[in-house]
């Protein structure tokens, strides 16, 4: 663990500086002392000049609030701000924050090797879910980088149990993925084998979601994800929406309310989703306002400052101030320096090893009460690992409190890989991506298992009273059909909905009796479109002519009838122009004005 201390040129005082600890993707540590005023880009650097990394747009610092809320890490605010209330020493994690859309085209193979520890993570918590024949691949790929060749003399017949690679790992997966390790990867080196993972992995629907659970109009349970494709909605094992970032016209907010709007088949849609807190909706709002920030546009100029709502001077505003992605493949481009030496992580150190003793492998660490609730009884080594059910190993790195990591300071095999082929096959899975791109609507099965990621890495936490972490596997996908005629059955659901209608038809009559009070003269000329169009230029010159005058009136007032000796008042009273209008016009219109009101006021009396 290196410690780097951090001043400002103002020479502060020891007391107001802030220890910050780091995790990295290998679960290593690294410390720093920063300043209260540091921002975020700092710690962000740090970390990037720890690994010697260059293209560091795609990665960013996440941290987990009191509440258990996580957030990513400002890199234009303050640390300290950021953090209020969080207990110090500062905890975050250094993760993946924009998934790379084609891997081909990353420059470096540090950048791919990062990335391939980011999927490693991925696939162990459950968030990266796929069906059968992918999840051997991949697991295959992460044996042999990890491995090398198979060794008869050296690795037992079951050697693959020792690698807890995905949350349900049945005998079935480990003797696929042992087949295609023995044969089809043989000969590869690392670099390559993980290379072809990210390849296989990225053509997947799950690559690069961070799930947010969140209950939909009918109370079932929904992941949500950004990608860079568009924003995913996954339900038990379907992704049931798909809407390209080019069809999302607005994300918002309202409370614990959160709206996706957009165009489907030419027609508008509307998707609401409820979330537990109000800040995890805010999280999940910016998460889908960056995304889109980053895929979406061609430059960073393009992006703009959005708001949460559309009500004037209300909701949040917030803008994405990084690069976006085309950017980022261009300033990869432009990389002109030696490929640097990639450290991995040794085979027996490595977090997908479970130790061919059957010891637990992170020592000296016991994770954080996870941001879901869950029975973490003692789970048998033969029983199936389920994220839902809890287990020791499922608790993400992000949850452990700070302690000692001199036992987890690995030490690194370099390994030079400068020429990697990459002749890898099309798969049937990207085909059938590139067909669904067309009707992404529709919904499409993910895999054979539901998708339930591990309750400790979910970003937003759901409450003990929504069921906790069974809810998050008990809300059965059911057709829209279906729903319907379930809200047709239920006599409650069709007392709230009559009640509902009943009060938008009170509503509309009350909001057209409003209008017909207004007169029918307006309307009849608000029906014409050059009559509305004077009559709107004539409201604007009406309101800029009282506004001239609510001002230029009080300041001759002022000038021609108060007696205040103030210098600038002075000075212009002095000037030949203002004596000869005060003199000229002024003082006949008040004699004028003063004669006619003496006059109607002897009237009055006479009267």
């Amino acid at each position: 663990m290196k410690m780097l201390r951090f001043r400002s040129p103002s020479m502060r005082s020891v007391d107001q500086e802030v220890v910050c600890t780091v995790r990295l993707l290998d679960d290593q540590e690294t410390c720093c002392s920063i300043q209260r005023d540091t921002k975020g880009q700092f710690l962000l650097d740090h970390v990037c000049n720890h690994y010697n990394l260059l293209e560091k747009d795609y990665f960013g610092i996440r941290y987990v609030d009191p509440d258990k809320q996580r957030h990513w890490l400002d890199p234009n605010k303050s640390v300290v701000r950021q953090m209020k209330s969080a207990q110090q020493p500062y905890t975050m994690c250094f993760r993946v924050k924009f998934y790379p859309n084609e891997p081909m085209k990353i420059k470096e193979e540090l950048t791919r090797y990062l990335l391939y520890q980011q999927l490693k993570r991925d696939i162990y918590h459950g968030r990266l879910l796929c069906p059968f024949t992918e999840a051997a691949y991949l697991g295959a790929c992460i044996v042999q980088a990890e491995l090398g060749d198979h060794d008869p003399e050296e690795q037992p017949s079951d050697y693959i149990r020792d690698f807890k690679l995905f949350p349900k790992q049945t005998l079935k997966l480990e003797k696929k993925i042992m087949s295609l390790h023995k044969n089809e990867l043989r000969g590869q080196h690392a670099a390559l084998a993980e290379l072809n993972m990210l390849q296989r992995a990225h053509s997947l629907d799950t690559y690069g979601v961070d799930p947010h659970p969140c209950k939909d109009f009918t109370g079932s349970t929904a992941f949500l994800g950004f990608t860079a494709i568009g924003f995913v909605v996954f339900q038990g094992n379907k992704r049931i929406h798909l809407l390209k970032w080019a069809d999302v016209s607005k994300l918002k907010f309202e409370g614990k309310t959160f709206y996706v709007i957009g165009i489907q088949k030419e027609k508008k849609l509307v998707l609401t989703f409820h979330t537990t807190t109000p800040a995890a909706c805010k999280h999940l709002w910016k998460c889908g306002v960056e995304n889109q920030a980053f895929y979406k546009c061609s430059k960073s100029s393009q992006i703009k400052t959005v708001s949460s709502s559309n009500i004037f001077f209300k909701g949040s505003r917030f803008r994405y101030s990084g690069k976006v992605a085309k950017e980022v493949i261009e300033a990869s481009s432009k990389i002109q320096r030696d490929p640097p030496q990639v450290l991995r992580i040794q085979f027996g150190h490595s977090r997908s090893f479970y130790s061919l003793s059957h010891k637990n492998l992170i020592m000296n660490m016991e994770p954080l009460v996870p941001a879901l609730p869950s029975d973490c009884a003692g789970v048998k080594d033969s029983a199936p690992l389920c994220p839902i059910e809890g287990c020791p190993f499922l608790s993400d790195s992000e949850h452990r409190p700070e302690e000692a990591t001199d036992d987890l300071q690995s030490a690194g095999v370099t390994m030079e890989t400068t020429n990697i082929q990459r002749q890898t096959p099309k798969t049937g899975a990207q085909e059938e991506e590139e067909e669904e791109e067309e009707g992404g609507g529709a919904s499409l099965t993910i895999s054979e298992l539901n998708y339930s990621p591990c309750p400790s890495i979910l970003p937003t936490p759901v409450e003990d009273s929504q069921g906790g972490v069974s809810s998050l596997s008990s809300s059965p996908v059911q057709s829209p059909a279906l729903l319907l005629r379930e809200l047709h059955a239920d006599p409650d659901i069709q007392a709230q909905l009559e009640a509902e209608r009943e009060r938008d038809r009170a509503y509309e009559r009350t909001r057209l009796a409003a209008r017909s009070r207004v007169g029918g003269v307006l309307s009849l000329l608000s029906s014409n479109q050059r009559v509305n169009a004077c009559l709107l230029s004539g409201a604007r010159l009406l309101a800029v002519v009282v506004g001239v005058l609510l001002v230029t009136v009080p300041t001759l007032l002022l000038l021609l009838e108060s007696d205040l000796d103030v210098s600038f008042l002075h000075e212009i009273r002095q000037t030949p122009e203002f004596e000869q209008f005060h003199y000229e016009y002024y003082c006949p219109l008040r004699r004028w004005v003063l004669c006619r009101v003496s006059a109607a006021m002897d009237d009055l009396w006479s009267d």
